[in-house]
């Protein structure tokens, strides 16, 4: 319900206001009163279970003329297959990555084994608040690929396997693929 709640939000609401502000104030006005309603919710109908709740993670390719722009809070990705070079362009807000960036967890490390990959430090409906990424303008060109994906396919794909079957194959094609990869591989998470 939260993230239909939120793509609709998204979908709905940017369309009606894109006209009348620029697109990164329109997809944050949009996405902080997606949130207040999640969070409304939640506390309402949740509040004395913290485990339950209209909480989802939220990655946004808007594309306006020649150029992209990201919005993003959770783990899911957004990935750009140029050429033969797959770059991801949105930062997970999961405690290892967080850990990983700011130095506190070196890879191979033992700890880094240690620290589970599912631990999100950011959503949209948990909180009153909540802090979204806003990436952009930036350039697209001609024959880019895009990828937006749920961490259910990137936690049974891996990077290197993403870019030579977004890069061979057709968009709904390469997607089907994708997902039926992850559910091969045992699939316990939504993959989207």
């Amino acid at each position: 319900v939260a993230a239909e709640s939120a793509v609709k939000g998204f979908l709905t609401d940017y369309y009606c206001t894109s006209e009348s502000w620029s697109v990164r104030t329109s997809a944050q006005r949009v996405l902080e009163a997606t949130n207040s309603w999640l969070h409304s919710q939640t506390r309402s109908q949740y509040a004395y279970d913290r485990d339950r709740g209209y909480v989802c993670t939220l990655s946004a390719l808007v594309i306006k003329s020649t150029t992209g722009h990201i919005f993003h809070v959770g783990d899911s990705r957004i990935y750009r297959l140029r050429g033969n070079q797959l770059h991801q362009l949105t930062f997970d807000h999961s405690l290892q990555w967080e850990l990983r960036a700011s130095g506190q967890l070196p890879p191979g490390s033992d700890i880094a084994a240690t620290v589970p990959k599912n631990v999100i430090t950011r959503s949209l409906g948990p909180n009153a608040n909540v802090q979204i990424d806003l990436e952009g303008p930036f350039p697209i060109e001609l024959g880019d690929v895009y990828l937006l994906c749920s961490d259910g396919l990137t936690g049974r794909v891996e990077d290197h396997e993403l870019g030579p079957i977004m890069g061979a194959l057709p968009p709904e094609e390469a997607a089907r693929v994708l997902v039926d990869l992850a559910n091969l591989r045992g699939g316990p998470d939504n993959c989207t």
